[in-house]
């Protein structure tokens, strides 16, 4: 273990032998460092936190502090658990969880989070996520598998932005995106299919295009229909299809309601 003498480091904390405290790094009680990750200098950890293998947390980052909730009472059950190979940018913040939601904050693996990210309170995040600089998240929010959230986008309370989306630069997130799809504007709306991601990504050309089939229904044929309507149809026309599958359970278990396509403007 590599613990630089004028870091401060409680005595209840567990840090692997082949992690690394920087110097000025604080790393408080009740906190868990796993293997190989990597503590820059000036970094602030509190807990109950639990960090896995291979993480480079930069400087200034300041992760596990307690939930920003009026309703939070010290003393309450509060964690935040990170997985393993994600990089935590300069001057990021995540808070540990409340009461309300299984008293968890959970970030997976092999996420980057750009400098000045927000994550707050019960937010649950998946793998592989880009967060770009300033992007920020209210409490409750999930952010699944493959997103890319762009520079400053803003998302609401219990919102949930579903698996391979990409979320344009600036965007105010008030409603649900379902998986696969792309929104942009300051007022976003659903543009069309993440083609673009889903190609990089090894995505079959017939996969595709199931997707952007759904798409259609859901946002280009629906008009004058129930949305349920649309997703029957779905659920019977590509019942072969994973994606439109995953897309339309996304929007079933959607808790306020998903976001608009551009036939609504």
């Amino acid at each position: 273990m590599s613990v630089d003498p004028s870091a401060i480091v409680d005595p209840s904390a567990k840090i692997h032998p082949d992690a690394t405290i920087s110097a000025y790094a604080i790393i408080g009680a009740n906190v868990e460092i796993g293997a190989g990750t990597i503590i820059d200098s000036h970094a602030v950890i509190a807990g109950p936190t639990k960090i896995g293998k291979n993480n480079h947390i930069y400087s200034f980052a300041s992760i596990g502090g307690d939930p920003q909730d009026i309703t939070y009472q010290e003393g309450q059950e509060s964690n935040l658990i990170i997985g393993d190979d994600n990089l935590i940018r300069e001057f990021c913040t995540i808070n540990r969880g409340t009461e309300k939601e299984n008293s968890l904050t959970r970030v997976g693996s092999n996420n980057m989070l750009m400098s000045y990210v927000h994550i707050a309170h019960d937010c649950q995040l998946g793998n592989h996520i880009i967060m770009s600089n300033n992007a920020s998240l209210a409490g409750h929010v999930r952010i699944a598998d493959w997103s890319i959230l762009g520079g400053f986008v803003l998302v609401k309370q219990f919102c949930m932005i579903g698996r391979h989306t990409y979320v344009g630069m600036g965007s105010q997130v008030n409603k649900d995106i379902p998986d696969y799809m792309v929104a942009a504007g300051v007022h976003p709306k659903i543009r069309g299919i993440n083609a673009v991601g889903m190609k990089r990504r090894g995505f079959s050309s017939s996969s595709i295009a199931s997707i952007k089939r759904a798409f259609k229904i859901v946002y280009r044929e629906s008009q004058g229909r129930l949305l349920d309507n649309a997703l029957t149809e779905l659920e019977e026309s590509e019942t072969d299809s994973r994606e439109v599958m995953q897309f339309v359970e996304c929007i079933r278990n959607s808790r306020v309601g998903i976001m608009r396509g551009p036939a609504d403007e």
